[in-house]
C-alpha cells in the first residue's frame, strides 16, 4: 500500500473553523432574518400542555412535520380548546432550537381553519358524549317554580349578570348568588365547570345558602367566542350537578353542548331570568282571582243548599202534628199514673203485711229449736260415721297391699328362686336364650351377681315330618302304659 505525506486529518485547508455554538446561532440568525413572520396551515399532533402553562405541539400535513410552541400569555388568549387531530392556520415566528438540532415556529396567533374544521369536531364530540346518555332526556330534572335562591355561572363584567338581575326585579325578586368565571379563552371552560362543581358541593349556612337553580349564561358570539360552553368537563359538569341548571348561551340561534344537557335551554340570558321565576304580579292577581272565584262558589254553594233543605222540608210533616199523637199519650199517662202508683202501693203493703205475719216471734223460736235438735243428734252419729269410714278404707288399702306383694316378683326371689340378665339389662327366661361366655346378671333376694355361661344349650332339631301315604282307617291307638312319649305333668 502506498503512503502519503499526510492523512487527511492533516492535509491544510482554507475552511473556517466553527464551534457547535456558533454555527447553530448563525443558523438561527438565518432562518429568523429569513423567513421573520409566518402564516402556517396544518393539522396538530401530540399537544402537550407544561406544568408551566406553555403548549407544545406539532403541526403537519401529508408531507412534512414541523414543532410548534406556543408561550403561556398567548395559550390563555386563546377562544378555543386546541385538540390533537385539529385544523389550524398559526401565525408566528419562525426559529431553530440549538439545544436540539430542530427548527420551530413560536406561534403568536392560532385561529381554526375554517368552520368547518370546528363543527365537525363539536359534531363528533356531540356523538360521544350522546352515546354515553349525557343528553337522554330522563336524566332532566323539574325546575322549581320558585326558588329561594338562584346561582349564577357568567362573568362578572357583562352585561348578561345585569339583564338577569333586572328581569328577576321586574318579575319576582330572588336572592342571588353570582359565581364569577371567564367565558372566553384559555381556562374559561375550567372556571366554569369549576363553579357548577362548586355550587354542587355547598353546605348551605344562613349567611351563604345553596341554590335551588343555576344559570349558567353568557352573550353572544362566534363558534370559537362560545367553544368553552362545547368543552367536554364543561358538558359533565352540567350533566352531573344536582341541582337543576338553565342554560343561556348566546342569542336565540347559538346552540351550544350544554344546551343538550342542561335541563332548560333559554335563548337569551333575559329569557333564562324569566324561566327561572314566574312574575310576582301575575301571581298575586291569580291568587286573588282564586279567592274571588273561591268566595263566589262557596256563596252559590250554600245558597244552593238551603233551596235543597227548604225544599225537603217542604215534604216533611209539620213538628206540631209529630208530636201532637205523643202529646196525647203523655197526658193519658199523665192521668193514669197516680192511679197505678197507688194500687202498687196497697199491694207492696199487703205483701208485707203477709211477711210480718210468718215473721212471729214464737213460730221463730220453734223453728230454731227443732233445728238445734236436729244438730245435736247428727253430731251423735258423726263420731261413729267417721270410724266406720277409716276401718272400711284400712281393710282396702290392706288388700291391695296384699295383691301388690303377691304380684311383686320381689316375693318369688324370697322364696329361694333368682332372675337372670343379659348384660343389656334384659330378663332370660329359657336356657336357649343363653350362649357360651354370655355375661350375666343374676338377681336374688339380698343382691346381684355377675356370671359368666361355660357352657349353652342349643335348640332341638326339628324332626321331619314323615309323607303322608293316605287317610288312615281305624281309630288312633291309645299310648300303653310306660310309654314315656307322653309327658308327665308330676
Amino acid at each position: 500500500m502506498a503512503e502519503y505525506p499526510y492523512s487527511s486529518e492533516q492535509q491544510p485547508s482554507n475552511a473556517p473553523e466553527f464551534s457547535v455554538s456558533e454555527l447553530s446561532q448563525a443558523l438561527k440568525r438565518l432562518v429568523e432574518d429569513k423567513f421573520g413572520f409566518v402564516k402556517l396551515r396544518g393539522e396538530i399532533s401530540g399537544l402537550k400542555r407544561a406544568a408551566s402553562g406553555h403548549v407544545y405541539l406539532a403541526l403537519k400535513d401529508e408531507k412534512a412535520v414541523m414543532d410548534a410552541v406556543m408561550w403561556k400569555g398567548v395559550a390563555a388568549r386563546l377562544s378555543f380548546r386546541p385538540e390533537d387531530g385539529l385544523e389550524v392556520v398559526c401565525t408566528g415566528k419562525l426559529t431553530t432550537y440549538p439545544g436540539r438540532s430542530k427548527y420551530q415556529i413560536v406561534i403568536e396567533r392560532m385561529e381554526v381553519a375554517g368552520a368547518g374544521a370546528l363543527m365537525a369536531l363539536l359534531e363528533e364530540r356531540k356523538k360521544k358524549l350522546a352515546a354515553e346518555g349525557l343528553f337522554e332526556g330522563g336524566r332532566k330534572k323539574p325546575i322549581p317554580f320558585l326558588p329561594k335562591v338562584i346561582g349564577v355561572v357568567t362573568s362578572p363584567t357583562g352585561a348578561v349578570i345585569r339583564d338577569i338581575l333586572h328581569r328577576l326585579s321586574d318579575r319576582f325578586p330572588r336572592r342571588v348568588l353570582v359565581w364569577p368565571v371567564l367565558v372566553q379563552g384559555e381556562g374559561a371552560a375550567r372556571q366554569i365547570s369549576e363553579a357548577i362543581n362548586g355550587f354542587n358541593a355547598m353546605q348551605g349556612t344562613e349567611q351563604m345558602p345553596r341554590p335551588d337553580l343555576l344559570i349558567v349564561a353568557r352573550g353572544g358570539g362566534s363558534l370559537e367566542d362560545l367553544w368553552s360552553f362545547n368543552e367536554e368537563n364543561v358538558v359533565r359538569a352540567v350533566a352531573d350537578s344536582d341541582i337543576p341548571i338553565i342554560s343561556a348561551v348566546g342569542h336565540e340561534t347559538d346552540t351550544t353542548l350544554i344546551d343538550y344537557a342542561s335541563d332548560l335551554r333559554a335563548p337569551t340570558p333575559t329569557a333564562a331570568a324569566e324561566q327561572a321565576v314566574p312574575v310576582r304580579e301575575d301571581l298575586i292577581y291569580t291568587v286573588r282571582d282564586l279567592e274571588n272565584r273561591l268566595e263566589k262558589s262557596m256563596r252559590r254553594m250554600l245558597a244552593e243548599k238551603t233551596r235543597r233543605v227548604e225544599d225537603l222540608g217542604r215534604g216533611l210533616p209539620k213538628p206540631a202534628d209529630l208530636l201532637s199523637l205523643n202529646r196525647q199519650r203523655l197526658d193519658e199517662m199523665g192521668e193514669r199514673l197516680p192511679r197505678a202508683l197507688s194500687r202498687l202501693a196497697e199491694r207492696c203493703e199487703m205483701k208485707l203485711e203477709n211477711a210480718a205475719r210468718l215473721l212471729r216471734p214464737e213460730m221463730l223460736l220453734r223453728d230454731i229449736e227443732g233445728e238445734g235438735q236436729r244438730l245435736e243428734q247428727i253430731s251423735a252419729r258423726l263420731p261413729q260415721a267417721v270410724s266406720r269410714i277409716y276401718d272400711d278404707k284400712t281393710r282396702g288399702y290392706e288388700a291391695t297391699s296384699r295383691l301388690f306383694d303377691s304380684l311383686n316378683y320381689k316375693s318369688v326371689l324370697e322364696r329361694g328362686f333368682a332372675v337372670i340378665r343379659d348384660a343389656k339389662g334384659n330378663a332370660l327366661s329359657a336356657a336357649g336364650m343363653i350362649s357360651t361366655n354370655d355375661r350375666l346378671d343374676i338377681e336374688m333376694k339380698d343382691g346381684h351377681i355377675t356370671a359368666q355361661a361355660v357352657g349353652g344349650t342349643s335348640a332341638p332339631a326339628k324332626k321331619k315330618k314323615k309323607p303322608e301315604k293316605g287317610p288312615k282307617k281305624g281309630p288312633k291307638k291309645r299310648p300303653e302304659k310306660g310309654d314315656d312319649r307322653q309327658g308327665s305333668l308330676l
